[in-house]
């Protein structure tokens, strides 16, 4: 049996065939999987359960049809789809676990995360997600209308985009350190779980890194996004690779 580790879906109405994608992936392969994870950033945007969307419904109808099929689903938030909530996991049958968190992998202690919270040189969005991350923030957010609360989204990813924008015209070196992990918080947070083993996805650059944290040699898996194709990580008692999806 192989448990399998996505993220970075990022579905949105704009692009169709990638839910289309992810649809048939849950149909097909993940039918046949020991448990299925997904690390963040499932869809572009959430701004709360009550948002109506066909998509979000059709993942959920698939997500609740492959946990039913006696696969589970674990799911951590992602920077886009940190608001996603109880209710919507209780639709889609899975299990929210914390960010980070540690699971028994076919008998080894394995780290998973999101990955957001190793890009510790982007100081900007290390505020704003401690900002977004406070319970009565939260709270405050969703009491808005839905109207309220879609023109904040907006504004808060135009202004994203202008700022990734200007970084990009400025010093493209300086944008690709900033948007990566921080190498010294990887070999801490090595550390700090004691764990040699890490899986996170946020940074969109697929690559299986092997480093020293603490003495140890430690392996970093990061997946891939889904914007233009898939990406899966397959791992068995055996090994790991990690894959494109046409």
């Amino acid at each position: 049996m192989t448990t399998l580790f996505i993220s970075d879906l990022h579905l949105d109405p704009s692009r169709p065939a990638i839910t289309d994608l992810f649809l048939g992936f849950l149909r097909d392969e993940a039918r046949h999987a020991e448990a299925l994870y997904i690390l963040g950033d499932l869809f572009e945007a959430w701004i709360g359960d009550d948002t109506p969307s066909t998509a979000a419904d059709a993942v959920a109808s698939a997500l609740r049809g492959l946990t039913g099929a006696g696969v589970p689903v674990y799911f951590i938030r992602g920077n886009r789809d940190f608001l996603l909530g109880e209710d919507y996991a209780a639709r889609a049958g899975m299990r929210i676990l914390p960010d980070p968190s540690v699971i028994d992998l076919y008998g080894k202690p394995v780290l998973l995360q999101h990955g957001d919270l190793l890009c510790t040189d982007d100081t900007a969005y290390q505020a704003f997600r401690t900002q977004t991350r406070n319970p009565a923030f939260q709270a405050q957010f969703l009491s808005q209308s839905l109207e309220a609360r879609i023109a904040f989204a907006q504004k808060a990813r135009s202004a994203s985009q202008a700022r990734q924008s200007e970084m990009k015209e400025g010093d493209r070196a300086q944008f690709e350190t900033v948007t990566d992990v921080s190498a010294a918080e990887v070999a801490a947070t090595f550390t700090r779980y004691g764990v040699d083993t890490m899986i996170h996805g946020h940074t969109h650059r697929p690559a299986i890194h092997t480093l020293n944290a603490g003495g140890r040699t430690c392996t970093r898996i990061v997946l891939g996004d889904w914007y233009e194709q898939g990406s899966v990580l397959r791992v068995d008692a055996d090994g790991f690779s990690l894959d494109a999806l046409a």
